[in-house]
């Protein structure tokens, strides 16, 4: 049996984190269900109250192979430090030459942080850095290696 999952992220703009998301994993905004032309007409047909319809937003992996994301609009803010964190591996893996690697990663930064993200702290691993903890736009940490 194949089990196919999602992960939910929680937040206070769902459009705006999704946004994000997308531009941090390459992810795009996941199509209307199949014979629906937008998902006001899915919305519509399924009673949803229109002051509802921007209390989600969904991304999927434009492959349709990954995981597919839901970000869902929720009163409270974040509070503490996630249980669960993404890994943005954009460097390429430990197997990847440190200064290639680590090129990729500041790069990633680069365009994370312009995207709306926060650098939170450099982790160094054997005296040079290894990794970098961020925040989204939100407050959600999340690594980028």
């Amino acid at each position: 049996m194949t089990v196919r999952w999602s992960l939910t992220i929680d937040c206070a703009d769902p459009r705006a984190l999704a946004r994000f998301w997308a531009v941090a994993l390459g992810y795009i905004e996941r199509p209307p269900p199949a014979g629906f032309a937008s998902w006001e007409a899915w919305f519509t047909q399924h009673g949803v109250p229109e002051d509802e319809w921007d209390d989600g937003a969904y991304l999927t992996d434009p492959e349709g192979v990954l995981p597919s994301l839901s970000f869902l609009k929720v009163p409270e803010a974040k509070a503490v430090k996630n249980r669960l964190h993404l890994d943005v591996q954009a460097g390429g893996g430990r197997e990847v030459a440190w200064e290639t690697r680590w090129e990729r990663v500041v790069e990633a930064v680069a365009r994370l942080t312009a995207a709306g993200a926060t650098v939170l702290r450099e982790h160094e691993l054997d005296g040079r850095p290894d990794h970098i903890v961020m925040a989204d736009p939100e407050g959600n940490e999340f690594c980028v290696l």
